[in-house]
């Protein structure tokens, strides 16, 4: 667990490390320093949240998004939002230096959020 990190929606370990490879549970778009403040409005802000909130659970074990090789996205409204979702998604990595990814449209997510990602890093 980070002790910075969002407060675990489940009983979940914000990351799990095994052999330098690190498996990252599905973030939420929640505000670490207010969890039970309502949820971003739009899958812009709310993939913008949950981006930052893999940013911090990232940075308390050392890494960054540098070191992403796989991500999976859940999105409740896919059609309406996978658009959206991605260009805000993209801005986050460096060009031509994007992780393997799967996005998948859901019937519903925690907390009623419209989108979570989970991810897989490497530590160097």
């Amino acid at each position: 667990m980070i002790a910075s990190g969002p407060r675990p929606v489940a009983p979940f370990s914000h990351a799990v490390e095994a052999d330098g490879w690190v498996f990252v549970t599905g973030q939420m778009p929640t505000d670490p320093a207010a969890p039970d403040a309502p949820l971003p409005e739009g899958v812009e802000a709310q993939t913008r949240r949950v981006m930052e909130n893999l940013k911090l659970v990232l940075g308390g074990i050392g890494l960054t998004l540098e070191n992403v090789t796989f991500v999976r996205i859940y999105l409740t409204q896919f059609e309406r939002d996978y658009a959206a979702m991605n260009a805000t998604y993209q801005t986050y990595f460096e060009p031509g230096k994007l992780p393997g990814r799967t996005t998948v449209g859901v019937t519903a997510l925690a907390v009623g959020a419209l989108v979570e990602i989970d991810l897989v890093a490497r530590r160097p």
